[in-house]
């Protein structure tokens, strides 16, 4: 059985499709899986497609309902024991990271994740994360999927991405499986990706629904969390760090923040007493 397959979605990102391809190809440890989901493109992307199909293991080039859909037909299509989801624009730290991740996989944990840089139009910034996720991480932050490996036999088990979202689903997918399922995880001391930051989930214009589709999915998983999700949102949001010139103090901020996620994790406990 195939042990790694990776999944790239594109659609219409030419430069980015072949930077990624390109990346992929060049790991050294090449016994995965490729497989390429591509939504009709019209910029050339097809063709650059085509002159790699030799390297492809599966590909197809048609219309679909958005960025979620597309890695669902990944998902769908893959016939490996973990999947990697490295779309258009995103690459591989270096050439040996899937050859790292490889080592590491083992029958005990279903999700691994690793860090990532941050690459913006002129600069980049690496994430880091930590070795135990809880509940209160979720409020805040997210796992990449860029950066991380998992089981494919979860997606079934569980559910697949939510296509009615368009930014939060693997938020919804991370935060379900591993704060409601117990799903085991590791974390990889491993810098795993570069993380093309220019895309539709990093705008600030679609924060408000990044947001909105997380509380959605709050209200239907954790419902006893909505109100402190809620107010957590509204300690995250750029008015609130203004008025106390948190900006000035990013140390103090991060505190303040675990404090309160650490706080609103036992509340809801002691409501009903």
């Amino acid at each position: 059985m195939t042990k790694i397959s990776i999944i790239t979605i594109n659609y219409n990102d030419k430069i980015g499709l072949d930077k990624t391809i390109k990346s992929v190809l060049s790991q050294s440890w090449q016994d995965f899986e490729f497989i390429v989901i591509d939504g009709g493109s019209t910029d050339g992307g097809v063709e650059i497609i085509e002159q790699n199909k030799e390297k492809i293991d599966y590909w197809v080039s048609e219309p679909d309902n958005g960025v979620y859909n597309a890695m669902n037909k990944g998902i769908k299509a893959a016939k490996g024991e973990f999947l990697i989801f490295m779309n258009s624009g995103d690459t591989f730290y270096n050439d040996q990271v899937v050859e790292n991740i490889e080592h590491q996989l083992t029958d005990e944990f279903d999700i691994y994740y690793g860090d990532y840089y941050r690459v913006y139009s002129n600069s980049t910034k690496k994430r880091t994360f930590p070795e135990k996720l809880s509940f209160s991480f979720f409020y805040s932050s997210s796992l990449s999927h860029q950066s991380s490996v998992i089981r494919r036999k979860l997606f079934l088990d569980i559910f697949l991405y939510n296509e009615n979202y368009k930014i939060a689903s693997d938020w919804e997918f991370f935060i379900y499986a591993i704060c409601y399922k117990n799903v085991a995880y590791k974390y990889l001391n491993l810098t795993i990706s570069n993380f093309d930051f220019t895309g539709i989930s990093s705008i600030a214009k679609y924060k408000y629904l990044d947001l909105e589709e997380r509380k959605q999915t709050i209200d239907k998983y954790f419902p006893l969390f909505a109100d402190d999700y809620i107010l957590v949102s509204e300690l995250n949001s750029k008015r609130f760090k203004q008025i106390f010139h948190i900006q000035n103090f990013p140390k103090a901020w991060k505190f303040l923040k675990m404090m309160i996620s650490f706080t609103l994790l036992f509340v809801p406990k002691f409501r009903n007493k």
